[in-house]
């Protein structure tokens, strides 16, 4: 049951709010003053406060400010019998989650009551799922390849170099573009992340700079690209290379002047973005071959992080499977499986054309097709690969 704090230095105030809140099933504490209010949010976790704001000892504006400290997701509902607008607005810019005035209006207080649990409940689980997500980009392994990648990542992601990542397919640019994001001071902003080979040359400029609505014949309504969506974040342009040479020149002016016009549209927009890139390609050579900018390619590599392929980080191989294995029983709801030693010492054996992804494919491909226990033989028979 949802866990109610009642902070309220008038014993029946809080006898009836608790045996309101206790009606409808709630498991309610109180606390006669601030102080034993903060002692109690020190020590327990609740899911919303109500809290009056004349007390003595401590007020509730004060509680409010030292139990952001404390935990700054629990929703406080303000109570006053002298409220003013003023009041109101001070406690809101406080980060109160409502305030109500005294005698509190019975339905009043339940749907604020039941607001505050929904948003406590949302801010949970954006939390839950936002660790999930960051635990899927997770950079497994102890190789030194993979050592100087978070060494270079350690040392860029504080900063706003833009990074141009090289690799080949699977091996894990992605992560590494994830990491910088997360370890930057714009992990509370967005990452917008644009495959350049998966767009048609022609949507490309609508895709990353928008379009105003009749600009052409299927723009019926104006569109919102992605530099604008990454305003305050980090854009993350996958397999760069792939990107037409006209909106590589857009591109280019974006990041020289910081402004982009959408499609059909005349007017400048400022946009502050930081550009992770990163491509499969040589990109010197396809500069040569005039397939690539030479300057867009100056203004993206600031920073140039290079991902190993699977082969080059081979002593890696145990801890990726592990991670797979306890994914895969995760998403299927099984416990994990294990894997023989001399079936992970061929696994290590094996070429990882396909690195990290390809791994990851023949893993989940063993748990199907195994027993508890992966063995040598399965690994020969489902691998579908001869050790090189």
């Amino acid at each position: 049951m949802p866990k109610i704090l009642i902070i309220d230095d008038e014993r029946g105030i809080r006898s009836t709010l608790k045996e309101i809140l206790e009606y409808e099933n709630y498991t309610v504490e109180e606390a006669e003053d601030g102080e034993k209010g903060l002692d109690l949010l020190s020590k327990s976790k609740y899911d919303v406060v109500l809290c009056d704001i004349k007390m003595p000892k401590i007020d509730g504006m004060e509680v409010l400010d030292r139990s952001r400290e404390l935990n700054p997701d629990v929703p406080f509902i303000m109570i006053s019998a002298h409220g003013t607008i003023d009041t109101a607005v001070e406690a809101t810019k406080k980060g109160a989650y409502d305030f109500l005035v005294k005698p509190p209006d019975l339905n009043r207080l339940l749907v604020s009551v039941r607001n505050a649990l929904d948003k406590s409940n949302l801010v949970t689980e954006t939390k839950k799922l936002k660790k999930k997500i960051s635990k899927s980009y997770e950079m497994v392994g102890t190789s030194e390849a993979l050592e100087r990648v978070r060494k270079a990542i350690d040392k860029v992601a504080l900063t706003d170099a833009r990074v141009l990542i090289t690799g080949p397919n699977g091996a894990g640019k992605e992560m590494v573009a994830r990491q910088l994001h997360e370890k930057s001071n714009r992990a509370s902003g967005p990452m917008v992340e644009v495959n350049c080979a998966a767009i048609p040359g022609e949507l490309i400029e609508s895709e990353l700079f928008g379009h105003e609505k009749g600009s052409f014949t299927s723009a019926v309504k104006q569109r919102i690209g992605k530099f604008e969506q990454a305003n305050g974040g980090t854009l993350f342009l996958d397999e760069i290379g792939d990107m037409s040479l006209s909106a590589q020149a857009k591109v280019l002016r974006a990041l020289q002047e910081n402004k982009i016009t959408r499609v059909g549209g005349e007017k400048e927009i400022p946009v502050d973005v930081r550009v992770v890139a990163a491509t499969n390609k040589d990109l010197l050579k396809e500069i040569e071959a005039k397939n690539f900018r030479e300057d867009l390619y100056h203004r993206l590599g600031v920073i140039l992080i290079h991902v190993p392929p699977l082969n080059e980080r081979r002593d890696d191989i145990p801890a990726l499977v592990e991670k797979f294995l306890q994914d895969i029983a995760q998403d299927h709801g099984t416990k994990p499986k294990t894997v023989a030693k001399n079936a992970m010492e061929y696994l290590q054996k094996l070429d990882w054309r396909g690195n990290i992804r390809e791994l990851r494919n023949v893993v989940e491909r063993l748990v199907i097709m195994s027993d508890a226990e992966i063995t040598e033989e399965d690994v020969k028979l489902y691998a579908g690969k001869a050790a090189v």
